[in-house]
């Protein structure tokens, strides 16, 4: 077999490349629609409500309409539970005030509806933002075939969860710097709602001098907060503020589960190490990170390859980053792909792409049973593929390190 099967992956061509695809997306087709017709009353067979994270947002939406304060956890509960009480606990809200006008609307309608309404509309603005970096990757697959089969696409649709808007805002934002820098910095700046996934883009926004994309984003995140604070009240910051505070005791507590959470941090948790020692190791990967990001943008203007690097560098640099997020990878994934169809495949590209595009099949139940957290290396690798093509834009693989 040699070292060449995955080094280079040859073996992995167009044709096969389609098969695996069209196989993944049955799959997901299949475990959804078997999902929700084994589920009954909109409960499925585990227990768990169907978009399980979604009733965070629908409760939020139900309680502004109340004037109740989303920040309060008690009330929130209480909330919660006049809809479904679930043995298992109950999907707490941490969301900055930034959120809330987006979660009112949802509250309008009755918690089913609602959950399709988000996932039709958030999912529209994911696919329009692939477009872009599809129509340059040309990677002769269907658009619709990428999706489906991606494996982080199912694990937001079963949790309802903001992973589609946030990754489409940012990356149709990245798309569009060179050509649209106010859309671009509008799109950043509507982004904030999840704030953490924004860590990287104002260094290097700033390295590349996108003014006009700073300003917008700016602008629009400030606007975003007073119509927040002007609608809900402006106790809501602070209110937020505090229940941050408890997010963070939360995390470190394994509130949230660190076999579902793919960042360096939970990966330390899960193997065992103390908070101290796991907040230092990932404070040192989220420095190296920017610091790559921030090289390979040293002199240089914005370009696809400098988002490659910023997106997938977004959530190896913050320790709160679950494997829904992971359809961020999309916008990577297209890219390095396009380089590689183009130009040749750099030494352990296609496997970088490969084991970036199927872990979150298999990271959560590796993690859940064997206790191997196995995201932050394929993270890693991928970023460590977008990184060396952002440094040496447009060398053809040979250069990149290919004999």
């Amino acid at each position: 077999m040699g070292a060449d099967f995955l080094r280079t992956m040859d073996w992995l061509g167009a044709a096969r490349a389609r098969g695996y695809l069209r196989l993944l997306a049955l799959l997901n087709a299949v475990m959804l629609i078997a999902l929700i017709a084994t589920s009954h009353g909109g409960v499925d067979r585990n227990g768990f409500l169907l978009g399980s994270d979604f009733i965070s947002f629908w409760t939020v939406g139900q309680m502004l309409g109340a004037h109740a304060n989303p920040y309060d956890g008690a009330a929130h509960i209480a909330a919660q539970r006049l809809l479904f009480a679930s043995d298992t606990g109950y999907t707490a809200f941490f969301y900055p005030p930034s959120f809330l006008p987006f979660c009112r609307p949802l509250g309008l309608l009755g918690y089913f509806p609602a959950l399709g309404l988000w996932l039709t509309a958030t999912a529209a603005v994911y696919l329009a933002a692939l477009r872009g970096w599809w129509r340059e990757a040309d990677t002769r697959m269907p658009l619709w075939l990428l999706f489906l089969a991606f494996p982080a696409v199912p694990i937001v649709v079963t949790h309802g969860q903001t992973a589609f808007l946030v990754a489409g805002l940012l990356g149709l934002g990245a798309w569009l710097v060179p050509s649209r820098p106010v859309l671009a910095g509008v799109l950043f700046g509507l982004a904030t709602i999840k704030p953490q996934f924004g860590v990287l883009l104002p260094l290097v926004l700033l390295l590349t001098r996108e003014w006009k994309v700073i300003i917008a984003a700016a602008l629009t995140a400030l606007t975003l907060a007073a119509i927040a604070a002007f609608a809900f009240g402006w106790q809501t910051w602070p209110d937020w503020l505090a229940a941050s505070a408890r997010a963070e005791e939360a995390m470190a507590a394994g509130g949230v589960g660190y076999a579902k959470m793919t960042s360096p941090f939970a990966a330390l948790k899960l193997l065992g190490a103390s908070t101290t020692p796991a907040y230092a190791v990932q404070a040192i990967v989220s420095l190296a990170v920017a610091g790559l990001v921030g090289w390979a943008a040293w002199r240089r203007r914005w370009s696809p390859a400098l988002a490659a690097g910023t997106l997938v560098g977004a959530p190896l640099a913050t320790p709160f980053v679950l494997d829904y997020d992971m359809v961020i990878l999309a916008f990577p994934l297209l890219w390095l792909t396009g380089q590689g169809l183009r130009g040749g495949f750099a030494p352990w590209e296609k496997l970088a792409i490969t084991l970036a595009f199927a872990a979150p099949a298999f990271a959560r139940p590796l993690a859940m049973n064997a206790g191997i957290p196995v995201m932050p290396l394929v993270l890693a690798g991928l970023f460590a593929a977008a990184w060396r093509r952002a440094v040496a834009p447009g060398l053809p693989a040979r250069q990149l390190g290919e004999p």
